[in-house]
């Protein structure tokens, strides 16, 4: 059977040269849920490993990097912060048309709907939610000189420098001029802080962009899809998990495909519980959190218009892109309201 995006003769010849340990593969799965790098359930005689690798087409400058979320689990694998086995890195794009990488597979699940969450019932949904604040206040907490990623990002300036990169990618991928767009930059522009922390941030730090278990414990099990991955502002992955937030009656956030409705489970914090929490476990002031989330917003409208753009030129794999890029005005619009008037 042939699967989008891997070439199974060549990734054979390659694992038996690179990992012989884990035996041939006797089958090569899409993951579904992706939405932007592709990820694969790579079944082998001696295990169960995941493989990473770009999307097929419309690769902006910059994005889906797979040696930047290579090193960045890896330099995490030692510490506090769960992530999956690191097992090997291929940058020779002549085995499956891309560079990938192979992680151990995680017992574990990629919850982004109150379907797939179930009915674990609303304490350890409450500890599950808590967890997801817990662990994103560890991977803030992180050494990042002393896990070897001193020189993963250029921590001055950071805000500045998201906010050009975020319109480069904006202009790379938008598939109509929207006024209201422009003016958003102008007034984060305006907005935008003097100083701000430096930590490790994720970059895209939501519930399905971790593997979830909750037997025996409500847990966190892995944090993956570190694409986005830099050094920064802490802050700015807080504004962006909740710019994912979902609650009860949120019928404009339901609108947005790439926020999916497990937050609105019975017991599960909503956003200023989850801010509050989030500040608890990890000391911070988040009283700027307004700004952090509008340009939440702003970023995840940029990411769902390249999302738009790959699904016009036919190149998305799997469903649900026919309805997303209505999302990109909603976002927009919902970001000017958090900034206030005018």
């Amino acid at each position: 059977m042939t699967v989008p995006g891997i070439d199974r003769p060549r990734l054979v010849a390659w694992l038996g040269r690179h990992v012989p340990d884990v035996g041939e593969p006797r089958s090569v799965s899409l993951i579904s849920g992706g939405k932007s790098n592709l990820t694969y359930l790579v079944e082998c005689e001696g295990r169960r490993l995941v493989l990473r690798r770009p999307p097929l087409g419309h690769v902006l400058p910059t994005a889906h990097d797979m040696r930047r979320e290579w090193r960045v689990i890896s330099a995490l694998a030692p510490t506090p912060v769960p992530v999956p086995e690191p097992i090997a890195f291929c940058a020779d794009e002549d085995v499956i048309g891309a560079p990938f990488y192979l992680m151990g597979h995680v017992d574990g699940a990629a919850v982004r709907t109150r379907a797939e969450l179930g009915d674990p019932g609303p304490e350890p949904t409450r500890r599950l939610s808590e967890r997801l604040a817990e662990v994103l206040a560890a991977i803030h907490d992180v050494d990042y000189r002393e896990v070897g990623l001193a020189d993963f990002g250029r921590p001055e300036g950071y805000l500045t420098r998201q906010l050009d990169r975020w319109c480069q990618q904006w202009e790379r991928s938008k598939t109509a001029d929207l006024p209201e767009y422009d003016r958003l930059v102008a007034r984060l522009r305006e907005r935008l802080p003097a100083v701000s922390e430096s930590t490790l941030v994720h970059g895209d730090y939501r519930l399905d962009n971790t593997l979830v278990r909750l037997d025996p414990e409500p847990e966190i099990a892995a944090v993956v899809d570190w694409e986005m991955s830099t050094l920064g502002d802490p802050l700015a992955d807080l504004g962006l998990t909740l710019t994912y937030w979902q609650e009860p009656g949120d019928t404009e956030r339901a609108g947005i495909p790439v926020a999916g409705d497990a937050t609105v489970a019975p017991g599960f914090l909503n956003a200023t519980e989850f801010a509050a929490h989030y500040a608890k476990a990890s000391g911070r002031d988040i009283s700027d959190l307004g700004f952090y989330v509008a340009f939440g917003n702003f970023k995840l409208a940029v990411i769902v218009e390249g999302i738009h753009a790959r699904y016009r030129q036919g190149k998305t794999v799997g469903e649900g892109f026919d309805r997303i890029g209505a999302a990109v005005p909603t976002l927009i619009s919902r970001a000017h309201r958090i900034l206030g008037a005018p």
